[in-house]
């Protein structure tokens, strides 16, 4: 299971540094697809590496939010990570996507505090 979570996180963290490099691009050159895509996989990567690590299960349609769930039973502590500004969060990732900038930079944000909590704890 060692190497399928550290696949996870490193996947994630590539997502992560994709949005972010688009994210700080000049406004007008933003493509907001692109850092709405990215910061989710980041997400999805992220939360699906810490579960692996934890041998958990993952089912096959599984959402942000339930993927969450999950690490919160694992981890009380994954509470401080809030996900409410994520519209998609109860959606098949595929699915949805945003192209407002306030929310892309939140689901950014969201992507952002995972890595660090994730790195903070010793976990990535």
């Amino acid at each position: 299971m060692k190497s399928r979570s550290e696949a996870f996180f490193k996947e994630a963290s590539k997502k992560l540094k994709s949005a972010k490099e688009e994210l700080f691009k000049p406004a007008e050159d933003i493509v907001s697809y692109s850092v709405c895509k990215n910061a989710q996989f980041a997400i999805e990567n992220f939360l699906k590496g810490y579960l692996t690590k934890n041998n958990i299960e993952l089912e096959q349609n599984e959402t942000i939010n339930s993927l969450y769930d999950k690490c919160v039973s694992i981890d009380i502590n994954f509470k401080t990570i809030d996900l409410s500004a994520i519209g998609c969060k109860n959606h098949p990732i595929d699915s949805r996507y945003c192209s407002e900038i306030n929310s892309v930079s939140a689901c950014f944000d969201t992507a952002d505090s995972i890595d660090t909590y994730l790195r903070k704890n010793k976990i990535v």
